[in-house]
């Protein structure tokens, strides 16, 4: 599709209905924009091009916004090939075209294109781009989430093109073109925002510092829909998402469970937590998306952990759930344990050394250990940690 954003800057990106997994991990029961943008001015900027499998319709996209003028320059924000698989066809179509990136994204543009012979500029941090009326400037943002990435702003349009961040899962058709047509921005902005990007709180931090003094309007995301309106809360969300604070005050509790007694379990102490006026939510890490599972870790102060115990270590499920965490720097956070073994409970001890790799983590009492089933002398334990999770 080809939408009008502001005067002399257009939408030219695509939706892909098709792709089932994001990165080849990520389910995307909504699909996946990827969004590209042109500047028409007295010169031709390009931002970004998109995934190859979706290259016909964006080059429809673009011939429509082109109306038979032909580009000046075509500025690569980040070399993820969802983004830059087209950068190769774009100079052989357009040979008198310059590429604009980060000297780290050139760098990259010949790993991927073997032999790419096209017009380049690098550019730095607070280098400007002139394109008439509209100008662009230029923000390096290393390891959002890539270290080519940079990001830049348009005075004309008080417009940001932000690269990954302030993106979001979905195809633009099914959650609206706009941020205000989105019913739940934050549900699938928020896992993404984890799962791309929540390894880098610091450098989030740095980029949101450079746009805090910038009186910005529109912000041009490369996933998700364009940002318009109440941008205090995206602004807000990410502030706090990046600085690993609290969302959202809860408990969320999530099990693995081989044979159903540990989750018996689980939803008994959600109860307990439910009657002291706490919200809780729980999730079964054997049947759930796991992207959704890390999201709420994050999203929420206070976890509880329940495992079966497997192979004299923890259910893999709880396994690879916290190493997920421990590689997203899930931090700040406040862990009850569970565990369960009908002879030799160990689960406990194997969250414990995955919990400990990890920073600022509170570790509860007490530790509810059980056999096979929860039993009526369990419940003592089960109640003082639902209490200490209250305290």
């Amino acid at each position: 599709m080809v939408r009008d954003i502001t005067p002399g800057l257009k939408y030219i990106g695509v939706d892909d209905l098709d792709l089932d997994l994001f990165e080849s991990q990520y389910e995307l029961p909504e699909g996946m924009a990827y969004n590209s943008y042109l500047i028409e001015d007295e010169k031709i900027a390009v931002l970004d091009t998109v995934d190859a499998r979706a290259g016909e319709a964006w080059k429809e996209n673009l011939r429509e916004a082109l109306g038979g003028r032909r580009p000046d320059y075509l500025v690569v924000h980040h070399m993820e090939p969802d983004h830059a698989g087209l950068i190769g066809w774009m100079v052989e179509t357009y040979p008198e075209i310059q590429v604009v990136a980060s000297a780290k994204a050139l760098t990259f543009l010949g790993q991927f294109f073997e032999g790419f012979g096209g017009r380049t500029l690098a550019v730095k941090e607070g280098d400007e781009l002139s394109l008439g009326t509209h100008s662009l400037r230029f923000m390096m943002a290393p390891m959002v989430h890539w270290p080519e990435v940079m990001v830049s702003w348009d005075a004309a349009s008080r417009t940001v093109f932000s690269a990954d961040a302030f993106g979001k899962f979905g195809a633009l058709g099914t959650c609206g073109f706009f941020g205000e047509e989105d019913g739940d921005w934050a549900c699938e902005g928020r896992r993404y925002y984890f799962n791309i990007c929540g390894k880098y709180g610091m450098p989030v931090q740095t980029l949101l510092k450079k746009l805090a003094g910038l009186d910005v309007a529109t912000i041009c995301p490369l996933h998700g829909p364009v940002l318009r309106k109440d941008l205090e809360t995206y602004l807000r969300l990410y502030q706090i998402w990046s600085s690993y604070g609290v969302e959202s005050e809860g408990v969320f509790i999530a099990h693995a469970s081989i044979h159903g007694g540990t989750a018996a379990a689980a939803e008994r102490l959600a109860q307990l937590l439910e009657d002291r006026g706490q919200k809780v939510v729980v999730t079964d890490l054997c049947r759930c998306d796991m992207a959704e599972a890390v999201e709420d870790a994050f999203r929420y102060g206070k976890i509880v952990l329940a495992a079966a115990s497997y192979d004299g270590g923890v259910f893999p499920p709880m396994f690879e759930f916290l190493h997920h965490l421990q590689d997203k720097a899930w931090q700040k956070r406040t862990v009850g344990l569970l565990e369960n073994g009908t002879w030799a409970p160990s689960a406990a001890r194997v969250m414990r050394e995955q919990l400990a790799a990890m920073k600022d983590i509170t570790l509860l009492e007490p530790v509810v250990t059980l056999r096979s089933r929860l039993q009526s002398h369990d419940l003592p334990a089960l109640t003082a940690l639902a209490d200490a999770l209250v305290g």
